[in-house]
């Protein structure tokens, strides 16, 4: 990501305009497990570095309102749900990575564009199944009741396929099958609206805090972006318009780069990539916080939100060109 930091405060690249002209308004947007700021600045990411040529990278930040009511543990489900609700969890009621009790009145993007506008196709590629059961409540009356088009995960819960082992060797097998399954079906299919989840720099950066083995698992993540990217390419080629966003939950605690939870600079300290030319000075300025990901995705896809849902929501969207009047 360092190559491109200066180039990106003083320029903003435009999509190709066959994107811009015609087809229908996708998204998909990538969850790469527990990356600080600094640490995606530091390392080599040539596909980040693609996709933010594209759009734009900037510094964001998680936690909520430091010593507020919103704020919010920088924990990986709290911050999985504030990115798909676009709340802090003292809305969404998601705390901790066990024992949650979502407050499924604040609708996700996904019960949104499945309610609003159900003939879209909606999917999830995920090494953690509690992001679909739990977290989305797939199938739970009190979530919505709707069910995505096109799932997979659960395959953590396949210890025969995936050996358990504790260097999690089989998570960064997962985090791979994933990317296949997500490169494939966007590439194949195209599905309106996707979220993919990948673990594997989260746990390696718990077992081996700020030194070598966490970057590597860095750059491998960064090809697995590479190859969703490809993906995405290869659907706005056929005139298909396409957002892609990939972000980070939590970053790390400064002291060794292992923990997180707490409210430190660095554990609140994340970032966001997209293929968007035109940014708000929010999100160029580093403001935007992973709230405003799910409002600035259901804009791109011109999804109207209903009233009640919107007015729920902290987060606003950082698309600039969508924000603006027809006179503007």
């Amino acid at each position: 990501m360092r190559a491109l930091l200066v180039a990106l405060l003083l320029s903003v690249v435009a999509l190709p305009a066959a994107a811009q002209r015609s087809g229908a308004r996708k998204a998909v947007f990538i969850i790469l497990d527990g990356i600080p700021a600094d640490v995606i600045e530091r390392v080599e990411t040539p596909a980040l570095d693609a996709i933010a040529a594209a759009g734009g990278y900037a510094r964001a930040w998680v936690g909520g309102e430091l010593g507020g009511p919103t704020q919010t543990p920088t924990i990986s489900a709290p911050g999985y749900m504030s990115l798909i609700t676009g709340t802090w969890a003292n809305k969404h009621n998601v705390w901790n990575n066990s024992r949650q009790n979502p407050n499924y009145a604040y609708w996700n993007l996904f019960r949104i564009v499945e309610t609003v506008e159900p003939a879209r196709r909606t999917a999830l590629f995920s090494t953690w199944t509690d992001n679909r059961t739990v977290l989305i409540g797939i199938g739970k009356p009190q979530a919505g009741a709707f069910q995505l088009d096109h799932v997979a995960d659960g395959y953590e819960l396949d210890t025969i396929a995936y050996p358990h082992d504790r260097r999690s060797q089989y998570i960064r097998a997962i985090d791979a099958r994933v990317t296949d399954e997500t490169a494939a079906h966007i590439a194949g299919v195209g599905p309106d609206l996707s979220w993919v989840y990948l673990q594997y720099t989260d746990d390696a950066a718990h077992a081996n805090g700020d030194r070598e083995a966490s970057d590597a698992a860095v750059r491998e993540a960064d090809a697995h972006v590479g190859r969703i990217w490809a993906a995405v390419q290869r659907r706005q080629a056929l005139g298909e318009q396409w957002m892609i966003v990939v972000t980070t939950d939590h970053g790390r605690d400064a002291a060794t780069g292992k923990g997180h939870g707490g409210q430190s600079e660095r554990e609140r300290r994340t970032w966001i990539v997209t293929n968007q030319p035109e940014l708000t000075e929010r999100f160029t300025s580093g403001a935007a916080a992973v709230v405003d990901i799910a409002p600035s995705i259901l804009q791109f896809m011109g999804v109207a939100v209903p009233a009640d849902v919107a007015a729920r929501m902290d987060g606003v969207s950082f698309l600039a060109s969508l924000l603006r009047t027809p006179e503007e």
